[in-house]
């Protein structure tokens, strides 16, 4: 309850209900309650998490694809220290990434991306100079090509219209140079080839991550089920924050009953509220926008969406020695071992995660197995002799907005023209692409605008990510 200083009345808490509980919706609701506001957060899934979840699979707790974040993902990391699981998704110490290369006449090779304790850019120096899976023109051209990148005026709108494949070939990056340096990071971070996405984009992700601070691009990854972290640990949270959690709750509309109360509408029940945060995909929130709410409600069926597809081997020995790696000349993109975080008591886990996978998709689990354990195979030679005790898929047909060029203009921010409706998603206007680390900051943007909707001020701490950027 809250003090009416001028007629000297108790008046009711102001209350929030956000609509999805993905990592947006969850921090949407974590704030709100930290600010003192009565939240109620309403998912139609049994469970939290969105799209970076787990699952049980025999004897297995399995993550639906896997998910990584990088020291510069300051809000993430709030995330995860407010719902007290930071120990439980490390970072490296210092970034160190081996990259195998199958295309070489002399056959598989190991190179590695890692850094220095030195300043931008000479943390990467050495580690370019030796990189043997690019010739030595190509590392000068990389570094010409990496000091443009950083001149680059990330509010300038104009670079949203370009896409970064033609960008770089502008400024001399060979198609191998674009295979074994740009799409290897840009692939993973952007779910989309350097000709598929958009320049304003991509410049924002090589900026941040590996011209910002010497450490900005080292590697964390949950070392626990995903659940553990974005439904267990998320829900903990929740109950001590006080926000009423209600799973299995499809909202069917979402209406305005006054000139600042909405109406949310569930199966069997009608909630008042004084403000309302979709933090649904795209075409879920366009769905349930009231006449008005944006001026161009269709621009949000404009934004593509692109798939992530993953496999799952299980084998009945060790056949990788390090925590994950990536690969060229493969079809094979990124490899991480998930042995101990699935509960593997025998033998190995390994989780292929392969980002833009338009053309595999929908491929049947028979031709995926056909193609990737033999591809295993010439990166694991361990694993010639193994026997595949297990091997399944999962598919995120939708996993992401596409970063293609244009789509900055399709991006709402989290105030909609509607007072008291605000927006959350990795989709809205974070300036990042579709990573945990946008859903987070979209999260604590709707916050943030509900407070300003409301009158109410927004605590410091809501915002210490900012500080540590």
């Amino acid at each position: 309850m809250t003090h009416d200083t001028q007629s000297g009345a108790v008046a009711p808490r102001r209350h929030t209900v956000v609509v999805g509980g993905g990592l947006a919706g969850v921090t949407s609701a974590l704030a709100l309650a930290d600010a003192g506001v009565r939240v109620t957060l309403l998912e139609g899934r049994p469970r939290l998490g969105g799209l970076a979840f787990s699952f049980r699979r025999g004897d297995l707790t399995v993550d639906n694809g896997q998910h990584v974040y990088l020291r510069c993902c300051t809000a993430y990391r709030w995330f995860l220290d407010r719902i007290e699981g930071a120990a439980l998704a490390p970072l490296q110490d210092r970034l160190d990434v081996p990259v195998l290369d199958l295309a070489r006449p002399e056959g598989r090779r190991l190179g590695r991306l890692r850094r220095d304790a030195l300043p931008v850019p000479l943390h990467l120096g050495r580690s370019l100079a030796a990189y043997p899976h690019l010739s030595l023109a190509d590392r000068a051209r990389v570094g010409r090509a990496a000091l443009a990148l950083k001149g680059l005026d990330l509010t300038d709108p104009a670079l949203d219209t370009q896409d970064f494949g033609t960008w770089l070939a502008a400024h001399g990056q060979s198609a191998r140079a674009v295979e074994a340096l740009w799409d290897l990071v840009g692939v993973a971070t952007l779910n989309a080839v350097a000709s598929d996405a958009s320049l304003a984009l991509a410049a924002m992700v090589f900026k941040t991550g590996l011209l910002s601070d010497p450490g900005a691009a080292d590697i964390g990854w949950a070392r626990v089920p995903l659940g553990d972290l974005h439904d267990r640990l998320a829900r903990k949270a929740l109950d001590s924050a006080g926000v009423r959690t209600v799973l299995r709750t499809r909202v069917t509309s979402v209406s305005r009953t006054g000139e600042r109360q909405w109406s949310v509408q569930v199966p069997g029940e009608t909630l008042q509220a004084d403000a309302v945060v979709l933090a649904v995909p795209q075409r879920e929130a366009h769905g349930l926008l009231p006449a008005g709410a944006l001026d161009a409600p269709e621009r949000l069926l404009e934004i593509g969406t692109a798939p992530i597809l993953n496999v799952h081997v299980v084998y009945d020995r060790k056949v990788l020695g390090r925590p994950f790696f990536t690969a060229l000349g493969s079809p094979v993109q990124w490899v991480f071992d998930r042995t101990e975080a699935s509960g593997l008591r025998e033998g190995q886990y390994l989780a292929v995660s392969q980002s833009a996978a338009q053309d595999e998709i929908d491929a049947p689990v028979a031709v995926l197995r056909e193609r990737y354990l033999p591809e295993l195979e010439r990166l694991l030679p361990p694993a010639r002799g193994a026997e595949v005790k297990d091997f399944f898929v999962t598919r995120e047909r939708t996993a992401t907005f596409a970063p293609a060029p244009g789509v900055g203009r399709l991006r709402p921010g989290a105030r909609t023209k509607a007072p008291g409706l605000c927006l959350a998603g990795a989709w809205t206007a974070t300036g990042w692409p579709a990573t945990m680390e946008s859903a987070v900051r979209s999260g604590v943007s709707a916050a943030d605008a509900v407070l300003g909707a409301l009158g109410r001020p927004r605590p410091r701490h809501l915002f210490d990510f900012e500080e540590a950027a």
